[in-house]
């Protein structure tokens, strides 16, 4: 594969790690392509990686601890603390994250009191 495969190749990748997790579903927000669960998001496609809400206390040291995660900041735009962005080269290699997205839904389950 070439450097110049289609986004939706990659899509398709992350597609397959995060749509068989149970209650994920795929939609377009803000233009981007977005994780969720229930109507919450929990995890996005942005640039070479994948966005991701956990919280504050693990995504400060996952940025810390692995020098493949970064603060997200999509479009250029910083957002809050609960993101980071997980870049991979093969995006079939979020299967190694299944944890972290599984963190992830678990935590936006559990968020804000509605």
């Amino acid at each position: 594969m070439s450097a110049d495969t289609p986004s939706t190749d990659r899509k398709a990748q992350i597609d397959a790690v995060l749509l068989k997790l149970p209650g994920v579903s795929a939609k377009k927000i803000g233009g981007m392509d977005a994780y969720v669960v229930g109507d919450r998001m929990f995890a996005c496609i942005s640039g070479k990686g994948v966005g991701l809400r956990l919280p504050v206390a693990v995504a400060t040291e996952l940025q810390f601890a692995r020098e493949n995660v970064v603060p997200f900041q999509p479009g250029g735009m910083a957002s809050t603390r609960e993101w980071i962005q997980i870049d991979r080269a093969d995006a079939a290699d979020y299967e190694k994250d299944l944890e972290l997205f599984q963190a992830s839904i678990d935590f936006v389950k559990g968020g804000r009191p509605r």
